[in-house]
């Protein structure tokens, strides 16, 4: 059998199913394990998930959606590190052939105009740059009204509590938790707010241990990243029509004139 990897965002990628197949081990078994392994990735902010699997879904013959993992090279590196016998020694070396060569593969494909020697192909590729140029020119253009958010965000580097966040909106820290909560987002064990699964290993967020009663006890916050602040500001955009005050200002503005 022959391994079938998938080129997806700049990223070489293969099937678990494939994996499960080529192995000759149960597709089930093989989730189960990489469950754990993702399990004990998250629980290290060294390490981002996504860097290993990515959780994936395929419609099976009878129209039913069904789970599995895309996997890097070093996931699969993990999943191959576990394996003995002939079939793991072969799907190392199938994994590691098909993976250096697709990536050559992309690497001449994002090859810029000016680098191409053929003259056809380095015209093609223009004409491609060009077409995306003007792409992102017009996105730029449409964007322009929330421009002045994003460098808000850009200003500030640090972790921000919630509280901080929900100021750009107006909202306290709780209103916006319970929004958040109510969106899918998070989730409330104890008295910390946590990501669901699908949104923890994003990078959005921190948390972090806080002494008090003199070191005797402790408490878990949780903070928000940059990137996790522009999540939030897409989430609550999008499926709730809720924009910065900073936006709602200059959207009055331009109404105005």
């Amino acid at each position: 059998m022959e391994l079938k990897l998938i080129a997806k965002d700049g990223q070489v990628l293969v099937d678990s199913r494939e994996v499960a197949e080529m192995t000759n081990v149960r597709h089930d078994n093989l989730l189960s394990k990489i469950s754990t392994y993702t399990t004990y990735l998250s629980t290290d902010l060294d390490f981002k998930v996504s860097d290993f699997f990515t959780e994936n879904h395929y419609t099976d013959g009878t129209g039913r959606s069904l789970k599995s993992y895309l996997l890097t090279k070093i996931g699969c590196d993990m999943v191959a590190n576990k394996m003995t016998g002939q079939k793991g020694v072969l799907f190392t070396a199938a994994y590691t052939k098909k993976f250096e060569l697709m990536e050559k593969q992309l690497l001449e494909q994002n090859k810029p105009s000016y680098m191409i020697d053929d003259p056809v192909k380095r015209a093609e590729k223009w004409i491609t740059e060009r077409k995306e140029t003007e792409c992102l020119q017009q996105e730029n253009a449409e964007l322009k009204p929330k421009a002045s958010y994003y460098d808000l965000v850009l200003q500030n580097k640090s972790l921000l509590a919630i509280s901080k966040i929900a100021k750009d909106y107006g909202l306290s820290g709780t209103a916006l938790n319970k929004i958040l909560h109510n969106l899918g987002v998070q989730f409330k064990q104890g008295n910390t707010w946590l990501l669901y699964q699908k949104y923890a290993d994003k990078g959005y967020a921190h948390s972090k241990t806080q002494d008090y009663d003199g070191g005797t006890k402790s408490k878990l916050h949780t903070y928000w990243t940059q990137k996790g602040r522009m999540f939030i500001y897409q989430v609550l955009k999008e499926k709730k029509g809720i924009l910065p005050t900073i936006e709602r200002e200059n959207e009055q503005l331009r109404l105005v004139k």
